[in-house]
């Protein structure tokens, strides 16, 4: 993200002595996307910060995945994954839905504080479904609340740390690339334009830093592995990795209400692009809000029948009564997968009545992919498998 923040305290040249009140020098750690030639920020340790003391391997939760075959879309209630929250953590309670090489798409409910982590694959981008916490980064402390993306830089130190008596929903979106906002939203500078549905006020970073101390603290990363895998290692540092005085720069991570997306709206449906938030290498992230609808007097307001030619779309329930939908049996932390092949569009009865409304109450995230989507162990589990059939009036 090309917007610039300094927290802390930092020398007024970058590479140079940066000292402490003993005499002392900080360690200066370059935290920089695309071998230097991208967003970077400059943090300053007062410790070593590559020094660790132990390294073993660890099993992330299962990415196994099985193909969609015979080709059908899917409805997946998270919910019924959830039952034991209060013994999960955000991290390694994760249970994988969908995926594919460019992201895979996992669902948490989380009552415990996570280990220390950090994903050396790519980006993750996390949709705070409900609840509260804060993700303690080594950059600073990132509130969270209902409603909030968490945009968390790829080999981001951070830990996820649920508050209150509720669990904290989480819907992950893990990339093995960047997510950023959406390229046409920026200026050739990377200023948000005056017609993106949002702008740098509503971006949030780090509030101060953490400064915590410690000995032999293990950190669990996941990375790449043999023959283009996944895998992890868990490693222990002899100081705690949160001993950052001071950094800046234009990388970092940073919350967006969903709350603050201003919808583009028209006279006649408008396409799905209208609705984009982020983007990964082949994939979208996209937000449908409550808005104002379509107001062609002759409008029919719910989306059209539609063939995902060159992408799969995944559809996230999270809140309001989502129109087109009424009659699948989708409710709230319902998935959908409508793959690349299969046309879809409203159930029945839908078109008909969307006809003479003005505004749609409903909250949902998308992800569209541009290479095939295969399930996961917990799509698997919580697949309601009469979906296929519900446009036929259920029949298979």
């Amino acid at each position: 993200m090309a917007y610039y923040r300094r927290v802390g305290n930092v020398p007024p040249k970058r590479h140079t002595q940066h000292r402490t009140p003993e005499g002392g020098l900080y360690f200066e750690e370059l935290m920089g996307e695309e071998g230097f030639s991208s967003d970077s920020s400059l943090l300053y340790h007062r410790h070593i910060p590559s020094a660790i003391v132990d390294a073993q391997p660890w099993e992330p939760p299962s990415l196994d995945v099985v193909p969609n075959h015979p080709l059908r879309p899917r409805h997946l209630k998270t919910h019924d994954l959830t039952q034991d929250w209060k013994a999960q953590d955000a991290v390694t309670g994760r249970r994988l839905l969908l995926g594919n090489d460019d992201v895979r798409l996992s669902y948490v409910a989380a009552g415990e504080s996570s280990p220390l982590y950090r994903n050396a694959i790519g980006d993750e981008c996390v949709y705070v479904e409900s609840g509260a916490g804060t993700v303690e980064t080594v950059f600073g402390a990132l509130p969270v609340r209902q409603g909030d993306y968490a945009v968390i830089p790829r080999a981001t130190t951070h830990r996820w740390v649920p508050e209150g008596n509720e669990p904290l929903r989480l819907y992950c979106i893990e990339a093995s690339s960047h997510i950023t906002p959406v390229r046409r939203y920026l200026s050739k500078f990377g200023q948000l334009l005056e017609h993106a549905p949002y702008c740098e006020r509503d971006l949030h970073g780090p509030e101060g830093l953490l400064e915590v101390d410690g000995e032999d603290v293990e950190v669990l990363v996941k990375h790449r592995g043999a023959r283009g895998g996944i895998t992890g290692t868990r490693y222990v540092y002899p100081r705690h990795p949160f001993d950052v005085v001071g950094w800046d720069g234009c990388l970092y991570p940073y919350t967006f209400n969903i709350a603050d997306f201003e919808p583009i709206t028209g006279r006649v449906h408008q396409p799905p692009p209208v609705h984009q938030v982020f983007e990964g290498t082949n994939f979208v992230i996209c937000n449908f809000v409550p808005r104002k609808v379509d107001y062609h007097p002759l409008s029919i307001p719910v989306p059209y029948y539609h063939s995902n030619v060159d992408s799969d779309e995944v559809m996230f329930y999270c809140g309001g009564d989502y129109e087109a939908r009424k009659g699948s049996g989708i409710g709230q932390g319902s998935i959908t997968l409508h793959p690349g092949g299969h046309a879809h569009g409203p159930q029945p009865g839908a078109y008909e009545r969307s006809i003479g409304a003005e505004f749609f109450d409903e909250l949902a995230v998308m992800v569209d992919t541009f290479r095939p989507l295969q399930v996961g162990e917990g799509g698997q589990a919580s697949e309601d498998e009469a979906y296929a059939w519900t446009w036929a009036g259920g029949r298979k």
